[in-house]
């Protein structure tokens, strides 16, 4: 007995057989390669039954494609744990700031991959058809909740029953879409014979995803090099299948998409707009990662005066040109508020009546997601399409409130929305602001949480010496009073979001004072 006998990974034949010859090989047979100019030995998986009787081997997959031409293959992506909960430290002092204590980084969603994705933004899935034949009705309605996800909001799918056999039948007298994803229950021989049926009726471009059932490397590369696009295992979860379609759909020229972070106050008063410029500024300063803050309230928007600059015309000639909206010409719109804070200005006067589409604001805000790993939007209290779309496409939602019932039925309307609109997202976070004004009934922090069911991420107390003062001197909270329990809390909701720790400061020799230029 061989020692690998009781491996359940062992495929019964040792590494170097892809690349040995003989009759011994049980992968190999002695036809030729179907297109031994790719690899330069026989194909390993030739001798598999026809799927129909007097059917002749067709050619391997997509053979226009060249080896300089074949997409490079990708790796599966892993699914990922959920996040350890995270014991945070707990203060609440004369009814002040609070964080609740032993909270996880952020609530659990229905996949806990959404937070395992490094901190940035995951890009929109482009206008693309996309065909799904599935074996299993899980698979079903695995493709059906992907499709209901916000990321795939501009494709259209269309799921059917019989999976790769169907497909192959399906596409004899259609055209194939620009994606098509096959399930396949079959094993490697026959599973490969339809996928070269599949392409003979494939129309040129058509990317095809298979999802199966064997995790095997040798198969895997077998399929990459005949052209698949992606080959899928179960379990799968929605994220994995969005993720695997927008991979394909890359822009490679794009470094990055930045994580869209949108503050909406419940009611007007409350506070989101200065708790959002404050936000950006710690994102910035703190977090020292560079962050756009986009003040989307054009006719009373404060962004300009809170960071004492003149305000320009930058994110009005963004919407009203979303199509001439580049780089360069976002690089001399914005306002530079420090080496790594960006600021998008609303012209904050009342000689236009600024009715803006919703596709403008959406497109404007998918272009700002380039200029940098972190933009925050500073959405007004206005509901229209607009509202409704930045909200639903932003990666993190800050709804601030206060407790008060106005904003308990508001803040519960918003989430209720958001939340069924994004299944396979994080909630929204809540920041109760402005808790503790004297003489004012209140509504408990604990029974304000139950009643939307999300945890305040943060509440801050009723101080407004610091908040008058730094808006009245066009500085942040963190400026005027560092020490402030605000302060604290925002740069505590920066880490929150940006899931990452503030830099380590520079440690100095007791004796540096000694040798600096006098």
């Amino acid at each position: 007995m061989r020692p690998t006998d009781n491996d359940p990974f062992d495929l019964g034949f040792d590494a170097a057989d892809e690349f040995t010859t003989g009759a011994a090989d049980p992968w190999r047979s002695s036809a030729p390669s179907l297109n031994p100019a790719i690899d330069g030995f026989d194909d390993p998986f030739a001798d598999f039954p026809p799927a129909r009787p007097g059917e002749d081997a067709p050619p391997p997959w997509n053979p226009r494609q060249t080896p300089q031409t074949r997409p490079a293959p990708q790796p599966q992506r892993a699914a990922q744990p959920a996040p350890a909960p995270v014991v945070e430290r707990r203060e609440q002092d004369d009814g002040g700031f609070e964080i609740p204590a032993a909270r996880s980084a952020a609530p659990a969603p229905v996949y806990p991959e959404a937070l395992a994705d490094g901190g940035l933004g995951e890009a929109v899935i482009p206008r693309i058809t996309i065909h799904a034949f599935w074996s299993r009705p899980e698979t079903a309605q695995l493709v059906e909740t992907a499709a209901a996800d916000r990321r795939m909001a501009r494709a259209s799918t269309i799921a059917r029953e019989g999976g790769l056999e169907a497909a192959v039948d399906y596409y004899q007298n259609q055209p194939t879409p620009s994606l098509v994803m096959v399930e396949t229950m079959d094993g490697a021989q026959r599973l490969l014979h339809l996928l070269d049926s599949l392409a003979q009726v494939c129309d040129p471009g058509t990317k095809v995803v298979v999802i199966g059932q064997t995790n095997d490397i040798a198969l895997y590369r077998e399929l990459m090099r005949r052209g698949v696009s992606e080959y899928l295992t179960q379990p799968l979860s929605p994220l994995q299948v969005i993720r695997a379609v927008g991979a394909l759909y890359a822009d490679p020229a794009a470094p990055f998409i930045g994580r869209q972070i949108a503050f909406v106050g419940a009611k007007g008063g409350v506070g989101a707009s200065t708790l959002a410029h404050n936000f950006a500024w710690a994102m910035a300063e703190k977090m020292e990662t560079a962050t756009v803050l986009v003040d989307l309230d054009l006719a009373f928007g404060t962004a300009g005066l809170d960071f004492n600059q003149d305000p320009l015309q930058g994110v009005l000639d963004a919407l009203t040109q979303p199509e001439r909206l580049d780089p360069v010409l976002m690089d001399r719109m914005m306002v530079r508020c420090g080496d790594r804070l960006s600021l998008f200005a609303a012209p904050a006067t009342l000689d236009d009546d600024y009715e803006i589409g919703a596709d403008a604001y959406e497109e404007v805000t998918q272009k700002i997601r380039g200029a940098a790993p972190f933009v925050v939007l500073d959405i007004p209290h206005v509901w229209n399409a607009a509202t409704r779309r930045v909200l639903i496409g932003s990666d993190d939602l800050v709804v601030v409130a206060t407790p008060d019932l106005a904003s308990l039925r508001n803040a519960k309307n918003i989430i209720d929305l958001v939340r069924a609109a994004r299944p396979n997202d994080i909630p929204p976070r809540l920041v109760l602001n402005q808790v503790g004004v004297p003489g004012r009934p209140e509504i408990p922090v604990k029974d304000f949480g139950e009643a939307l069911g999300v945890q305040p991420s943060l509440v801050l107390p009723f101080d407004p010496k610091p908040y008058g003062q730094a808006a009245n001197n066009g500085q942040m909270l963190a400026e005027v009073a560092p020490k402030s329990k605000a302060a604290e809390g925002l740069e505590h909701l920066a880490r929150l979001i940006s899931r990452r720790e503030p830099p380590a400061p520079e440690k100095t020799s007791i004796f540096s004072g000694l040798f600096k230029k006098k």
